[in-house]
């Protein structure tokens, strides 16, 4: 099988990112070892293979979603591209491809999939309001 378009992420590069997010969320710019998002990964249920987890990041560094940023052992990777980023591109993409560019017919989908919460209803409020 080929391997994804750059700009796509596969289900276990994305969970490999989201470790680098969620920590930088707490203070910019952090960088981690291979070990490191191993343990991050095993904390939060998922039991992955040191050599796994070395080789999803090997393939990041080659997509430039991570960087390598010292050149002894451990190295270090940082996170090149936000979260925003990444989440707008990958929803824009399914927003063409699935709904033919078309953001009313996801809306009214997200609509039909189940009925909205009120916190979930007061934020799209709030988010229509500020966006009008």
């Amino acid at each position: 099988m080929a391997r994804p378009r750059a700009k796509e992420l596969t289900e276990r590069e994305l969970e490999v990112m989201h470790v680098f997010w969620d920590e930088t969320q707490a203070e910019s710019g952090i960088e981690l070892t291979v070990s490191d998002v191993r343990d991050s990964l095993q904390k939060s249920g998922r039991e992955l293979a040191y050599t796994t987890v070395a080789t999803l990041v090997r393939i990041l560094v080659e997509k430039d979603f991570l960087k390598q940023t010292n050149e002894e052992r451990p190295f270090l990777y940082r996170a090149v591209r936000s979260f925003d980023e990444v989440s707008g591109n990958l929803l824009g993409d399914m927003i063409q491809k699935v709904f033919g560019g078309s953001r009313e017919k996801l809306l009214l989908r997200l609509m039909d999939e189940r009925k909205l919460t009120r916190k979930e209803l007061k934020a799209l409020e709030d988010i229509l309001r500020e966006k009008s």
